[in-house]
């Protein structure tokens, strides 16, 4: 065993030297850190941990989001330190983003001891329970002190929170850390009486990773019915090829087309589902084919979709729902004739009866690290007789061949229109990445006019694409720093976002020199809020310019060099693709792609009305 790395200079460092080493053994790799004074006996611990990477980040907003983007790339919580006071404000949106989204997040709040609270000293404000209810554990831990006893429960309480950051569901836990001076590590001399108590490995035998529990099974009895429908919403799961191969098991088994979601994996790994769909916000903007497509049964995968045409055309259609996702949160936004699958994907594939479909791989969970495995999980094929195929397959039932050839019309009318563009189209820019990206690269895709052009025109391919994406609160903030977190370490990455959303995070910028690996910024500059144009808002200007649409003027090219970072000025969709196609190895590079949103916008309903009369068509001959 490795000799644990302890710091007996004084009582803050071992305390905290402590707990860094707990969490080491418990599989933390990650600390993202915000200078302050306070906070100086955690910096001092994670800093000179040998098995644990500190990165400082000046922003706590900027950290915060940083910190999420390696805690979605790796799946396994990582830390976040900052001082006291104000600091630890800026942590909450990512917070919030990470209860939402089901990300872990380890959160140290470095505070003044009691005694030096309510008296008007610098720096101190009220930071118990600060998080609220957007946490998944809470503790003020005590004031550091040399007693071996209180050791004992810094790494005990140490392990709990960890733990909590992945069960009973993954999220953000809280830590209100208070400390007594001296901060740095000058030696007082009470900390070393201990080293012969905890400096051999004995101390640390018993904490290791935490193998937990997965939760209890569930049944699931598919009614008697052809019109079933699977929606597959947005996914980040830890395997995606074991996901999209869960999914393919289940259409294949039931015979039920999949609408697939453009922030799910399965856009990326098509070849495995051959019942795939992806262009239903085109096809149900025909009143005829909403109707005649109208499903009885709707089996949804974690999320509801981003289309709200989708979400809308479903909540009327009343169908009877099984919602599957892994944890214990009411996820049925549309609250319709639900009921819950509290089981992973996987789980709920891996019980259909053997040879109810072809062999497919099966892998890890796609949830938070918790074992896709369970007990007592039923999925009673024999409540819903169905035309059998080859290997047990179900058939395709005509509603789902409907879908099928509805979904292939308006696709082709995409590809017809959008290959002859000429003008830059932001939805061309969705389109090309699909089919032009390098094979598994991470995509990063921004929230508000991005992630609906990647639902709208993100076409089927087998380029294993991963998406990522902050969709729990659907908020813009700390886009570029979620980016950089997940690109940090990793293959090259992309993240598409549009100007408003890199500007709200231009100190993101600031964690340039300490990426390593590479970040391309795919910028759509439509010079303001591109999404508003699709709203019913837009009729009314005044004030819809000014307050909604927000323009902005900024000169990308020089803020990119303020920073260091490269910026490209695209010429026209060859130079585009010759950009994207290869990815560099290293560095930041900014993509700037000017469009005119009032334009686009226009240009997507007339696409829409095209595509969706194509479809109709398509079953008029």
């Amino acid at each position: 065993m490795t000799a644990p790395t302890l710091d007996f200079r004084n009582t803050n460092s071992l305390w905290c030297s402590v707990i860094v080493e707990t969490l080491a053994r418990l599989g933390l790799r990650h600390a993202v850190v915000s200078p302050g004074s306070r906070s100086t006996p955690l910096t001092f611990a994670f800093a000179g941990h040998p098995q644990i990477e500190a990165l400082p980040v000046l922003d706590e907003r900027s950290a915060a989001f940083f910190a999420l983007g390696l805690a979605r790339q790796h799946r396994r919580p990582t830390a976040l330190v900052c001082t006291s006071g104000t600091a630890a404000a800026n942590f909450l949106p990512a917070i919030i983003e990470a209860q939402e989204s089901g990300v872990p997040l380890l959160v140290f709040t470095a505070d003044r001891p009691p005694e030096l609270r309510e008296c008007a000293s610098g720096q101190a404000i009220d930071q118990q329970k600060f998080y609220g209810g957007h946490v998944n554990f809470y503790h003020e831990l005590a004031v550091p002190e040399t007693k071996l006893e209180l050791l004992r429960y810094a790494r005990q309480t140490v392990v709990h929170a960890f733990e909590r950051t992945l069960f009973p569901f993954a999220g953000p836990v809280h830590l209100n850390a208070p400390f007594r001076d001296p901060l740095p590590p000058v030696e007082d001399g009470r900390a070393e009486a201990l080293r012969p108590a905890i400096a051999d490995d004995s101390f640390f035998t018993h904490v290791s990773a935490p193998r937990l529990t997965a939760r209890a099974g569930v049944e699931f009895e598919p009614p008697r019915e052809t019109r079933g429908l699977i929606i597959a919403g947005p996914a980040q799961p830890a395997d995606p090829a074991a996901y999209c191969a869960a999914v393919a098991r289940l259409s294949a088994a039931l015979g039920w087309p999949v609408l697939a979601d453009g922030l799910s994996p399965l856009r990326n790994h098509a070849a495995l589902n051959p019942l795939l769909v992806v262009n239903y916000n085109a096809v149900l903007r025909s009143s005829a084919l909403a109707e005649r497509l109208k499903p009885a049964a709707v089996l949804c995968l974690g999320e509801w979709p981003t289309s709200k045409q989708l979400r809308q055309w479903l909540q009327a259609g009343g169908a009877d729902t099984w919602l599957v996702a892994d944890d214990a949160k009411n996820h049925d936004a549309l609250h319709g004739r639900t009921r819950h699958l509290r089981c992973a994907l996987e789980t709920l594939a891996a019980a259909l009866p053997s040879g109810a479909s072809p062999s497919l791989p099966m892998g890890s969970s796609g949830g938070t690290g918790v074992p896709p495995v369970g007990p007592g999980v039923s999925f009673d094929m024999g409540k819903m007789p169905m035309p059998r195929g080859t290997a047990g397959r179900a058939e395709p039932s005509a509603y789902a061949r409907d879908w099928l050839r509805a979904d292939q019309a308006a696709r082709r009318t995409f590809d017809l229109r959008l290959s002859a563009l000429d003008f830059p189209f932001e939805g061309k820019a969705s389109r090309l990445l699909s089919q032009q990206l390098p094979p598994e690269t991470p995509l990063m895709i921004a929230s508000s006019m991005p992630v609906r052009d990647v639902e709208f025109f993100w076409d089927t391919n087998d380029r294993h694409c991963r998406p990522f994406f902050n969709r729990g609160a659907n908020g813009i903030d700390g886009t570029l720093s979620t980016a950089l977190g997940v690109a940090h370490g990793n293959r090259p990455a992309v993240l598409l976002t549009g100007d408003l959303a890199l500007l709200h995070d231009t100190n993101g910028f600031l964690l340039r020199p300490k990426l390593r690996g590479s970040l391309t910024v795919v910028l759509i500059n439509n010079h303001g809020g591109g999404i508003f144009e699709m709203l019913p808002v837009a009729k009314f200007d005044p004030p819809f310019e000014e307050f909604f649409a927000t323009p902005q003027e900024v000169d990308f090219a020089k803020l990119c060099s303020a920073y260091g970072a490269e910026h490209v000025l695209v010429r026209d969709w060859f130079h585009f693709t010759e950009l994207i196609s290869a990815l560099p190895a290293a560095g930041l590079r900014v993509l700037e792609l000017w469009t005119d949103r009032k334009h686009d916008a226009a240009f997507r309903r007339e696409l829409f009305l095209v595509a969706s009369q194509a479809a109709e068509q398509a079953f008029a001959q």
